[in-house]
């Protein structure tokens, strides 16, 4: 790696800010050693240097018994990266927290707390966890390898869900969600970018970054979860877990499926927090581009702006999705000869 993309990546990782960077980077352009630069003014050892070298400034972990590959999903907090164990020889993904992230108590708490949680539930919905563990100063959790994608890849090309397919990938995630609730957990960020779809079909969720117990509180008035598919109690900041607003971001997220937009927008926060709080939601495209009335009434119902309004349970929900799936499923549209 070349000096400056190798300054470049210090910077990036939180290993030097821009001033020190630039620094380096003119004594350079005098004839000075980098390395030798950082050993003398930042009291790295030789060693330390190389693995950051080797490591493209930690870009790509070192963990024994280990070989890692390539960066398969980056995060605010965690990059995941696909592994293989060589005991095992099993094909991993590998949730690495960020050396930044690594430097907050508070998020290496939820880091690990997530991986705990997850290490305890058992569902085809859900991704699979083998531990969370700790080499030197990194932290990373075993993940079930799923080749796929995520929803959210899919319509960023461009390429929104058929109704059916959308309702089917709604009605698996309503399963998942279901178990959780039955272990006593609301998830709590349901978005396309928390659902993966596998190159076989299987539908899986991830990320229970956010997670709680049932009715647990927030420690704070801020908002949980991710602005677009904020449910209008939790925009407003401080509200309980509870699945009804799980609910309300799995209705944005099928509407987010089926149309290949989201229906509030805007490039502040702030002003999509309003109009999750203030505006009814506005779809004349679910009139006018062929879905069924059916389609219009599970969105409507879900994202309901008061949560009594809403399927109050995800069994109630399930049952109305796949009556209509079954439904369409016993028709017959062939043309009788």
């Amino acid at each position: 790696m070349q000096d400056a993309e190798f300054l470049a990546c210090l910077v990036h990782r939180g290993h030097l800010n821009r001033a020190q960077a630039q620094a380096m980077l003119d004594e350079i352009r005098r004839g000075e050693a980098l390395d030798a630069l950082l050993e003398d003014e930042m009291g790295w050892s030789a060693d330390e240097v190389a693995k950051l070298r080797r490591t493209r400034g930690g870009q790509i972990p070192e963990i024994p018994g280990m070989t890692v590959r390539e960066c398969v999903g980056t995060g605010g907090t965690a990059d995941v990266f696909v592994a293989r164990e060589k005991k095992t020889n099993r094909v991993l993904a590998l949730k690495v927290l960020k050396p930044e992230a690594t430097r907050n108590a508070a998020t290496r708490k939820a880091f690990i707390a997530e991986a705990r949680l997850l290490e305890k539930l058992a569902h085809p919905g859900l991704v699979r966890c083998h531990g969370v563990a700790r080499c030197s100063d990194v932290y990373f959790t075993r993940l079930e390898y799923i080749e796929g994608e995520t929803l959210l890849e899919r319509l960023d090309r461009g390429e929104p869900l058929a109704e059916n397919d959308a309702l089917r990938i709604v009605l698996e995630v309503a399963e998942a969600l279901r178990y959780l609730q039955e272990q006593g957990v609301v998830h709590r960020d349901i978005k396309p970018g928390n659902i993966m779809l596998s190159k076989k079909g299987r539908v899986v969720l991830i990320d229970l970054g956010f997670a709680a117990s049932a009715g647990e509180a927030t420690s704070d008035e801020s908002a949980t979860g991710t602005v677009a598919y904020l449910s209008p109690e939790q925009a407003r900041g401080g509200a309980a877990a509870d699945i009804r607003s799980d609910i309300y971001s799995l209705g944005i997220s099928l509407f987010h499926l089926v149309l290949g937009r989201l229906p509030f927008e805007s490039s502040d926060d702030r002003e999509v927090l309003r109009m999750q709080v203030m505006e009814s939601l506005s779809s004349p495209e679910l009139k006018g581009r062929g879905f069924s009335p059916h389609l219009h009434y599970f969105i409507e119902k879900m994202v309901a702006k008061d949560a009594a309004d809403r399927y109050q349970s995800w069994s109630e929900l399930i049952a109305d999705v796949r009556t209509q799936l079954d439904g369409r499923d016993d028709l017959d549209f062939s043309v009788p000869r």
